[in-house]
């Protein structure tokens, strides 16, 4: 009898454990197949909107008329910044793409400038002609390229979560087809920028990413890389952890280190600056459990952290949270003047608390000056200038980037209008409207 009994238990607990063990399995699978949709979602979004992008920059390259050509510039203007969102939601965030990334926004501010200009009194001069006979020639060969990509990804039935783990896992196999493929892209790219001359248009924009400039110090040794990443990640000194260098230039150059534990299955892979050894970015890849902790108790467990790495003046600005991981970004506050360029942003597992995803790029990269401009008009004279339906609930200065990719001193509002939440900011010398956001309603800004 007592024999059936446990006979009929241990059945019990090995059906549970498999039907557990298969709904882990079911919902990591769901995740990623989501993940893969919005990949793949984002490729051919981002070929189609080159193919509109080419098209578009020929039909103004036709034109004639100065009144049909503004609303044509704005329309490129607006592909582009389309196509240039597309490519930061791929997984090349560890490939080298800035050269198609910097070809699209010189795209965005070349027809942005010259479509908000009254062009009937001042039209396109000779040389702003030729821009664009060389935007429309470029656009036609990153078209061409996406276009074999694109084939070849529907031929082969690829997917985009294998490219983000080569990448990741600095294991990029040389016949990895997207890869390669992406590579070809920005190599044309370089190439047919390196044998034409840049019209005075684009000097503006020309690459002003300068690299880590905020990383300061000395270099430093990959064994230094190694005992900044145990501190950096409490480790146990038990990981193996391999280390390689990456980048190219001074301030660009940094380790790369993977970390892996001999009593664990996930690895965790992490960015160093060579310079001065500050974090870039960190992955682990641990499966999340069932949540334990508040969304709240996520932010302040993130913004300890920071504090305890000496990242000073920063404010929660914003969080979510996608299934059992919070999504949190923080920004620099200095003497209550919210500096957005130097965000950093965190992903927290609610199930214990812990740091799974960590990115300090954009704050090492913001070359916002030193000390802070003063505001030409007072927070009054800004004011007056917001749509006057709209309730002010907060205000503050700030610091942004603009659509003309510009560092600009702003009056931030935040505010409602009927049901909707708006940020709008005026630029706090000339009073222009620099920016209007409606915020999502899952969005939680922190003041």
């Amino acid at each position: 009898m007592i024999r059936n009994l446990l006979i009929a238990i241990l059945s019990l607990g090995i059906v549970g454990t498999a039907y557990w063990g298969y709904r882990e399995h079911q919902e990591k699978n769901a995740i990623l197949i989501h993940a893969e949709n919005n990949y793949q979602r984002a490729f051919h979004d981002l070929t189609y909107q080159i193919d509109l992008l080419h098209d578009k920059i020929g039909t103004t390259l036709a034109m004639n008329s100065q009144t049909s050509l503004s609303p044509a510039l704005a329309e490129v203007w607006r592909i582009a910044s389309e196509a240039h969102t597309s490519v930061g939601q791929l997984p090349l965030s560890l490939l080298p793409f800035n050269k198609t990334q910097e070809f699209l926004a010189k795209i965005g501010e070349f027809s942005y400038r010259t479509a908000i200009r009254d062009l009937e009194k001042e039209p396109l001069t000779n040389e702003e002609y030729r821009t664009l006979q060389f935007l429309y020639k470029n656009a036609a060969n990153i078209q061409q390229e996406l276009r074999n990509v694109q084939h070849l990804v529907l031929k082969n039935n690829l997917r985009w979560m294998d490219v983000e783990l080569a990448l990741a896992t600095n294991d990029s196999p040389d016949d990895n087809i997207i890869i390669d493929g992406f590579k070809s892209v920005e190599k044309n790219v370089d190439t047919f920028s390196r044998s034409s001359e840049f019209s005075p248009t684009f000097i503006g924009l020309k690459n002003k990413e300068k690299g880590f400039v905020r990383a300061k110090g000395k270099p430093i040794s990959k064994t230094e890389a190694k005992q900044i990443a145990r501190s950096f990640l409490g480790l146990k000194g038990t990981e193996n952890i391999k280390v390689t260098t990456s980048g190219k230039g001074a301030d660009e150059r940094f380790y790369s280190l993977t970390i892996r534990d001999p009593k664990k299955k996930s690895s965790i892979y992490m960015d160093i600056t060579e310079k001065g050894g500050y974090p870039i970015w960190v992955i682990d890849s641990r499966p999340i459990k069932k949540q334990a902790i508040s969304l709240h108790e996520a932010a302040n467990r993130g913004m300890k952290f920071l504090q305890k790495h000496k990242f000073k003046n920063l404010e929660l600005y914003d969080s979510s949270q996608y299934d059992n991981v919070a999504v949190l970004t923080f920004v620099t506050n200095e003497n209550g003047i919210r500096i957005y360029p130097e965000a950093i942003k965190m992903k927290v597992a609610l199930d214990d608390g812990t740091i799974v995803g960590f990115s300090a790029r954009d704050y090492l990269s913001s070359s916002v000056k030193r000390p802070l401009s003063k505001p030409k008009l007072t927070a009054e004279q800004a004011r007056k200038k917001v749509n006057p339906n709209l309730k002010v609930m907060e205000q503050r200065q700030a610091i942004i980037v603009n659509d003309m990719n510009e560092q600009v001193l702003c009056y931030e509002f935040l505010g409602t209008l009927g049901e909707d939440t708006y940020q709008i900011f005026i630029n706090a010398n000339t009073g222009m409207e620099e920016k209007v956001e409606k915020l999502q309603s899952v969005e939680q800004n922190y003041s």
